[in-house]
């Protein structure tokens, strides 16, 4: 090891993969731009900072990101870790209080005596020692530039956008209630319920709202990953789409009605405190103005208070599977490496598994060991098998579900049992890999040290 790993970027990916490769005991230069240069989305300086929601999807193990996340837990996972130790109530899925979560994941990071957290930006990708790219999918242009002319090749691009918070104490508990679907887990989401007429106006608000300019290099090419549509763009497609997507109604039974509403707009808890409320499914790429117009529609909404007001951005992303081993190697570079959005995964959980592959790679290369593989009938190793084997001709992010793994032997049709089995053989495969190279994979991590 004649030279610290370098880590380039500080996000969910980058701190999970300084972590994993410090903690093998390899000393690890992590590179975040921050506060030195900003990205169009982040607010702070902290490491991990969630741009987007503040959830990092289901709990429940028989679920696609549920599995993932335990898995990531027997793994060892820091930022699965801190995510649970300062988790707020979100119903069935893990949300965080975002402030303190990215602000102890920064303390854990920083104070780890083998990493050294470098606050510079990083204009060209290193031509010697070990190094993993975790810059996400705003990575900025000095950078791209660098690795486009290492691979030859253009970056894909789609668009992506942020919700709106709102002040807990602005929603007028009148007119919302308090519920999670089907009555599961705590009632977790305030729930604005509305009748047809003013969803009618709603939808009809949306669809003549003025939008905020895109810029130059974001007009080029305008692709929307369809598991995070806008609100605006989903009101475009018909008067029924919302109904079926963010708004549907179903399994919210309104107390003072003891019915469903026609459509029901969710609020998620942004913070332990539960001052802050996040409008769920509602990214958005509205001016600011026609945020507050259209929003304060909503029944319960009409004194909000924005905290934040949506915003949109373009994200790019590697055709990995041209340059991508399932180590997350590049090809023609053994020694570069890759994780998180910038490799195709979509979503938080998804980044922390391939910050977890990258890290833990980059120090057995730095030991001189052969680097690994996840098991393929795993969650993790089934997201990673799709950026580096998918098809680049139709390569798009992919978040983690059920439809990546191979099939069950016989096949098991009643979709609850199958997605057990799935569990249940992940669980196996990762117990197997943790006796093969030394991971205690069988007990959760409650807490990093």
């Amino acid at each position: 090891m004649s030279e610290p790993v370098r880590i380039i970027g500080g996000g969910i990916a980058g701190a999970e993969a300084a972590w994993q490769c410090a903690q093998a005991g390899v000393e690890v230069i992590l590179c975040e731009m921050r506060p030195v240069r900003l990205s169009p989305a982040h607010h702070t300086e902290h490491l991990g900072e969630l741009v987007c929601s503040n959830s990092f999807g289901a709990m429940a193990t028989d679920k696609a990101p549920g599995l993932l996340k335990e898995e990531l837990r027997r793994l060892g996972s820091l930022v699965i870790a801190v995510a649970d130790e300062h988790a707020v109530p979100a119903g069935g899925a893990l949300a965080v209080d975002r402030g303190v979560y990215s602000q102890v994941l920064t303390e854990r990071v920083a104070n780890h005596p083998l990493i050294e957290l470098r606050r510079e930006e990083v204009q060209g990708i290193p031509e010697t020692g070990i190094v993993v790219l975790a810059t996400g999918p705003l990575t900025s242009e000095p950078l791209a530039q660098s690795l486009q002319s290492k691979t030859g090749m253009e970056y894909l691009s789609f668009f992506d956008a942020a919700s709106p918070i709102v002040e807990g104490d602005s929603l007028d508990t009148e007119k919302v209630f308090l519920a999670s679907r089907y009555d599961k887990g705590e009632a977790a989401y305030y729930n604005c319920p509305m009748n047809e007429e003013e969803y009618r106006a709603f939808w009809e608000a949306l669809c003549a709202a003025e939008q905020a300019e895109l810029k130059t290099f974001e007009q080029e090419e305008k692709k929307f990953f369809e598991a995070c549509l806008p609100i605006e763009e989903l009101a475009s497609r018909g008067y029924e789409t919302m109904r079926y997507g963010p708004l549907k109604p179903v399994g919210l039974t309104d107390p003072r009605t003891g019915r469903w509403p026609y459509a029901c707009i969710q609020l998620r808890q942004e913070d332990k405190a539960g001052r802050l409320w996040n409008l769920v499914g509602f990214q958005t790429n509205l001016r600011w103005g026609e945020q507050q117009r259209v929003f304060r529609m909503i029944p319960g909404l009409e004194k909000a208070e924005f905290v934040r007001l949506g915003v949109m951005h373009r994200n790019t992303f590697l055709c990995s599977p041209h340059l991508l081993a399932p180590t997350l190697q590049f090809h023609n570079q053994p020694n570069l490496l890759a994780c998180g959005q910038l490799t195709g995964t979509e979503g938080y959980t998804a980044a922390i598994a391939g910050g977890w592959l990258a890290g833990t790679n980059a120090a057995r290369l730095a030991r001189g060991l052969n680097p690994l593989m996840l098991p393929p009938d795993t969650m993790a190793g089934a997201l990673i098998h799709y950026v580096s084997h998918g098809d680049p001709k139709t390569f798009q992010p992919m978040p983690p579900n059920f439809a990546l793994l191979s099939e069950i032997t016989p096949k098991i049709r009643n979709k609850q049992q199958r997605y057990w089995a799935y569990r249940e053989r992940a669980f196996t495969a990762l117990d197997a890999f943790g006796d093969q190279y030394g991971y205690a994979t069988r007990t959760p991590m409650a807490q990093a040290n």
